[in-house]
């Protein structure tokens, strides 16, 4: 296993690591902890360097592979799609931004299920690279405002964030419409 490959199997293993501090951060609640919240933001702001990594890494030194072309599109959407469940517990994010890129991804992995099953492997493009430094972002930004703001700034995070979580469905509807659209051939070889 390549090195990029190994930064990819670190996010992975950096989701459920991000999940336990996440879940008892508890922000908006009596039982708010700072300190878990900064804590899930450092661990997701590692695991979102590591995205960057593998991907530098491997198209520097001609280390593409199909485990990596697999692989690096799922950590990414375990790692934001973890995220924006908690968002959606805390209250920050709607369930309609978390389901509009929850269908956006089993769309996409049904398209390349597909490209599988006749030998084709399709990598990420570019719209779903904007797609996921947006969700990132707006992801860090929660962590680190909220837990630098504190309890007293719930109002003006929330807002922020709320913003932001539209973008990144605005963002989601565009990148999966593309990607449906340049992989729309696959839908014709389906047996």
């Amino acid at each position: 296993m390549n090195l990029p490959n190994k930064l990819t199997m670190l996010r992975v293993i950096l989701v459920p690591v991000f999940m336990v501090f996440a879940a008892f951060s508890r922000y908006g609640t009596a039982e708010y902890n700072q300190v878990f919240m900064l804590v899930a933001g450092i661990v997701f702001a590692v695991a979102s360097i590591t995205d960057f990594l593998d991907g530098y890494i491997a198209r520097k030194y001609h280390l593409v592979t199909d485990f990596g072309k697999f692989m690096d599109p799922l950590a990414d959407k375990c790692l934001t799609t973890a995220a924006f469940i908690y968002m959606v517990a805390d209250g920050i994010c709607s369930p309609v931004v978390l389901a509009v890129i929850l269908f956006r991804e089993f769309a996409v992995a049904g398209v390349r299920m597909i490209a599988a099953e006749s030998g084709t492997v399709i990598a990420a493009n570019m719209w779903g690279k904007v797609k996921t430094v947006l969700q990132m972002l707006t992801i860090l930004f929660y962590y680190f405002a909220a837990a630098l703001g504190g309890s007293a700034d719930i109002m003006g995070v929330g807002l922020i964030t709320q913003v932001l979580c539209w973008l990144v469905a605005a963002a989601t509807v565009l990148s999966g419409g593309i990607y449906l659209w340049q992989n729309r051939s696959c839908f014709m070889q389906a047996k």
